[in-house]
């Protein structure tokens, strides 16, 4: 069994959505976890959970942080936690994958497909073995229970229904 622990200094989950109809915001989480567990190093085999904790959603901006954490989003003090649990990993090439699996935001499970670029494989300076992805996405929002906006006098809406996700993750191989 291979398992594959997160590299959280070399790993990061953004997003970014369009504001206002004319520019997009990007943000980040700053606290979640990834497990990676397979019968082999193969990714096409493994079973992968994802764990971000909501409270640690980062724009860069406090007072936009405060309502994202607020109801009219995530709603931070009754659901603690996003979650994916992969269902399937399928090859595409030999450096792409398709992700697919369920997402909950908000108590709300749907299907979902990313993206994954195979990165590559090293080790580092001190023996450890070490992969690397980038996942990509996107989502509805509203189809998960986020759906604050207002309408801009100018017509559309203050903010996208699209969020558009990104996460370059490093792994390290553990000893079992």
């Amino acid at each position: 069994m291979a398992t594959w622990n997160l590299d959280k200094a070399h790993s990061e989950i953004e997003f970014k959505v369009r504001h206002m109809m004319i520019s997009s915001v990007k943000g980040q989480f700053n606290d979640f976890d990834i497990t990676v567990n397979s019968p082999t190093e193969d990714i096409v085999n493994a079973v992968i959970e994802v764990s971000i904790q909501t409270d640690s959603i980062n724009t860069k901006n406090e007072q936009r942080d405060k309502h994202l954490k607020s109801p009219d989003f995530f709603d931070i003090e009754n659901f603690k936690k996003i979650a994916f649990q992969s269902t399937e990993i399928k090859k595409v090439s030999d450096a792409e994958f398709t992700l697919v699996g369920n997402l909950t935001i908000k108590e709300v499970t749907k299907p979902t497909t990313f993206q994954v670029e195979f990165g590559g494989v090293a080790k580092d300076p001190w023996g450890n073995k070490k992969i690397g992805y980038t996942v990509t996405g996107k989502i509805n929002r509203e189809e998960f229970g986020l759906t604050w906006n207002a309408a801009l006098e100018t017509g559309g809406v203050m903010v996208s229904e699209d969020v558009k996700f990104q996460a370059d993750i490093q792994f390290i191989l553990s000893e079992n």
